[in-house]
């Protein structure tokens, strides 16, 4: 199946490694698109990265089963649109789906013969930089997200393939992701 699913720790790089796929390989590959309560980061544009919505706009998704799967994370909600994948799978697209731990635990019963990849942090000490060099989170909510991260690696033993993404070597990790996606032989 051309669904992939994947996740790994906040912070660990999913969102730079797919968005470097997506500029090599756009006529091929669909991110799809999730949706979240939590507000944009500088960065961010509505209907690009994420749909932001309200709590009642995503209650209302949830409401009209519009989203495959949806779980609250870090005090927000995150939820995947059935049409970002669907829509996509119908034209010949393969579909990447970034999700975190608990969501892929979900995908792999609701779609199960979708591919699982694990992003990981070379380290703890690697991710707490990369969530340091952010500036978008509180000490203490890097903390947090050290703490979850060692239980969501802990978890990456059932995922399908593991790919480390090794601070300064992110071609390294594209490479990998790239050959897992079927993108190249």
């Amino acid at each position: 199946m051309n669904i992939f699913v994947i996740s790994g720790p906040s912070g660990v790089g999913k969102d730079t490694l797919m968005d470097l796929i997506y500029e090599k390989y756009k006529q091929s590959v669909h991110i799809a698109i999730t949706a979240t309560t939590r507000k944009p980061r500088s960065n961010e544009k509505d209907g690009v990265n994420h749909f932001f919505k309200s709590e009642n706009e995503f209650n209302d998704l949830i409401s009209k089963k519009l989203l495959i799967e949806w779980a609250k994370v870090y005090d927000n909600f995150y939820g995947v649109p059935y049409s970002e994948i669907f829509d996509n799978l119908k034209i010949g697209k393969k579909v990447l789906l970034r999700v975190d731990v608990q969501g892929a635990k979900r995908l792999k019963k609701i779609i199960p013969n979708s591919n699982f990849i694990f992003i990981s942090p070379e380290s703890e000490n690697d991710l707490r930089l990369r969530l340091k060099n952010r500036h978008e989170n509180s000490y203490t909510e890097i903390e947090n997200r050290i703490n979850e991260s060692k239980k969501e690696v802990k978890e990456a033993d059932w995922f399908d393939y593991i790919v480390i993404n090794y601070p300064d070597k992110i071609e390294k990790a594209v490479e990998e992701l790239t050959l897992l996606l079927g993108l190249v032989k």
